[in-house]
């Protein structure tokens, strides 16, 4: 009777399992995000795995792609009056070697899935643009085509597929020396958001003088490059005048940028969904190489130093003049080129001796134009008539190279004759006048009749007492002030709290001028650069995670470093987003100042617990 049961029971178990191993069913399929139909490199696409009667979810590997995300979903259905239940995984993807491959068969719990073929094709394009981007290992950057001198491409550092790059150009690749040159880095995008873009470090120029502009255009502009269309913005520019001969080089920096990755998934009941997730890069612009000649020689004697393409002009102010009275003469240099070193001979050699004229005053108005450096430089120069009669203020001769033409040139301003009449007091006749010594106006009471030697003073030997003492605190506080800034790093930790109070104060003159995005820039300086001085964090790791971690291992509470961190969001937010309901410079001043106040003590009191 027992072993009849036994066996009833085993029947029905295997009948349990055959309906349900029959109605347990698992399918493949292949989604391509491209709109074309077809899978290139660097493409992304979606395997979809589609679970019936199956509630383990099977480990899937994708031949020739990286696996980005993954999205699982189940689902209850009802046909016929009878319930069913399905799961469905949804892998993102990103094509990474090209190829033919295939997806299964899949088993989980003894059911086989179907075989999905699929082929990935070589796109030259993507496949100079970073087809090895990939999440474990540092990507390839894209190359383009080297124009201007460029000796490399642009590099991409970090996690991304290539979609983001940067390009840096000069507006001549062949100069002559102290020529205004124009450096500008533009920034190639497809990215759903910028959030922040900083600079770790300034480029670095070899043999050139710098000026950087402020005249750059954060507004996203579309262009097409290398057949591919992308978001661009110009994000530095500078101002270079080389001051030497030969092949000089310009290094690219690193910047840090903040974006948001879109990403694709298919849900059955919602359809394709984006979610969009935060990204940070770091990326460089390729470096520069500029072939500087050497001016012609030899140079003019009244060479003026200017480089370019320049006029000169002159104005007097007053039409009648007299001795012992001030008058203006300006000289307005005005063109393209590096205005601001541009020099006038000495006038005082060449104005009459009765015009005593004196050195001037330069006001230098030049701005970027494009790919020129243009505008105008003014010298005031101040003279005074010190004799009556008729003068001759002579002709002023402005001698600059012409990069166009490859010659010096000549341009004149025109020079004027003046009549000088009688002043209140001729320049001549103002003599200082000189004291006479009457030793009768000495008193006598003043003589005295005791002479000791200077020597047995307390004056005399306080002349040495002193010098020693003095050099002995000196080495006291040398070797204090050694010891205590002996260690940098220790040093810029002490000195955080004042560096931040100081970027405060900017910001506060910001906010009362009304300057938004000054006073972002301020803010947000004085919150990185506070945590990155007070815990010693090189500026290439400063980031949300490693400020977290590194704060909590330092004892900070959870609440200061939330505080933080969210104050930082807001900042960036505010800085990169046009709404209106961002929050108010007041208040983001006021929370800053209370959430460095709150570290402050935190550190303090971590520090007392030590």
């Amino acid at each position: 009777m027992n072993h009849n049961k036994r066996f009833l029971t085993f029947l029905s178990a295997l009948l349990l399992a055959v309906v349900t191993a029959m109605a347990a069913s698992i399918s493949v399929r292949i989604i391509p995000l491209t709109g074309t139909g077809r899978i290139n490199v660097n493409d992304k696409f979606q395997v979809v795995v589609t679970l019936n009667g199956i509630s383990s979810i099977p480990d899937i590997d994708v031949p020739g792609a990286n696996i980005m995300g993954q999205n699982f979903g189940q689902f209850a259905e009802v046909n016929n009056g009878r319930a069913s239940s399905r799961s469905e995984l949804t892998l993102l993807c990103r094509a990474k070697a090209p190829g033919n491959y295939r997806i299964g068969p899949i088993q989980v719990q003894g059911v086989r899935s179907n075989t999905v073929p699929y082929t990935i094709g070589g796109n030259a394009a993507n496949a100079t643009t970073g087809v090895a981007a990939n999440e474990e290992s540092q990507s390839r950057q894209p190359q383009p085509q080297a124009q201007q001198g460029e000796s490399s491409g642009p590099k991409f550092i970090g996690k991304g597929d290539g979609n983001l790059f940067m390009r840096a150009s000069v507006s001549k690749s062949n100069a002559y020396e102290q020529e205004a040159l124009v450096y500008t880095v533009k920034l190639y995008s497809n990215y759903a958001r910028i959030k922040f873009i900083g600079a770790t470090a300034s480029p670095k120029f070899e043999g050139f003088v710098v000026e950087e502009s402020k005249q750059t255009d954060a507004n996203l502009q579309v262009e097409t490059y290398n057949g591919k269309r992308y978001y661009t913005a110009v994000i530095a520019r500078y101002v270079i005048f080389p001051q030497m001969t030969g092949n000089l080089q310009v290094k690219g920096n690193t910047y840090t940028v903040s974006v948001d990755q879109s990403e694709y998934y298919r849900e059955s009941f919602f359809g394709t969904m984006v979610v969009n997730r935060p990204l940070q890069l770091n990326v460089s612009p390729n470096d520069l190489s500029v072939n500087v000649r050497q001016l012609p020689q030899p140079k003019p004697v009244d060479f003026s130093g200017g480089v370019g393409k320049f006029s000169i002009s002159s104005k007097l102010d007053g039409k009648t003049f007299r001795t012992g009275e001030a008058y203006t003469i300006t000289y307005t240099v005005a063109g393209t080129g590096n205005l601001k070193y541009v020099v006038l001979p000495d006038l005082s050699n060449t104005f009459p001796k009765s015009l005593d004229i004196s050195s001037p005053e330069t006001d230098v108005n030049a701005q970027l134009n494009g790919v020129n450096v243009s505008g105008d430089i003014k010298f005031d120069y101040t003279f005074m008539p010190s004799e009556v009669g008729d003068f001759q203020i002579p002709a002023v001769k402005l001698v600059f190279f012409n990069p166009e033409t490859g010659q010096y040139e000549t341009s004149v301003a025109k020079g004027y004759k003046i009549h000088v009449e009688k002043g209140s007091e001729s320049g001549k006749s103002q003599r200082a006048k000189r004291a006479v010594f009457d030793p009768k106006l000495l008193p006598v009471d003043s003589l005295s009749k005791e002479n000791i030697p200077f020597v047995y003073r307390f004056p005399y030997w306080l002349s040495f007492i002193l010098p020693a003492l003095l050099l002995i605190m000196a080495v006291i506080a040398y070797r204090k002030y050694v010891k205590a800034n002996a260690d940098f790093s220790a040093v810029m930790s002490r000195r955080a709290n004042k560096m931040a109070q100081k970027r405060f104060r900017k910001a506060a003159e910001c906010m009362q001028k009304n300057r938004r995005e000054q006073f972002l820039d301020e803010m947000l300086l004085a919150l990185w650069g506070y945590i990155g001085f007070k815990m010693k964090i090189p500026t290439s790791e400063l980031n949300r995670e490693n400020v977290s971690k590194i704060l909590a291992e330092a004892g900070i509470g959870e609440k200061t470093v939330r505080n933080l961190l969210t104050l930082l969001d807001d900042c960036e937010f505010a800085k990169y987003s046009k709404s209106a309901d961002t929050r108010s410079m007041q208040s983001i001043y006021d929370t800053g100042v209370e959430v460095i106040n709150e570290l402050e003590d935190s550190f303090k009191k971590a520090k007392h617990e030590k």
